[in-house]
């Protein structure tokens, strides 16, 4: 089992796209085994949701919505 799965959906999208925000002013954060797992596990959580993660829009607003 994942242990991300322990977490709500809602808090890890809000650390997703907080750190995803900030790679501009932390570009080290592109290469952290964390925030790649942590990608990897929401893109499937999406994709398990019908969510197109291939249309950027899509992918956003789904991050965006925290209660789901």
């Amino acid at each position: 089992m994942n242990t991300l799965a322990r977490y709500p959906l809602s808090d890890l999208k809000a650390v997703y796209t907080t750190l995803h925000a900030a790679l501009r002013d932390a570009p080290y954060l592109m290469d952290n085994a964390l925030l790649g797992e942590l990608q990897a596990y929401l893109i499937k959580a999406a994709r398990d949701a019908g969510i197109d993660v291939s249309d950027h829009g899509e992918w956003a607003s789904w991050l965006a919505r925290l209660d789901a």
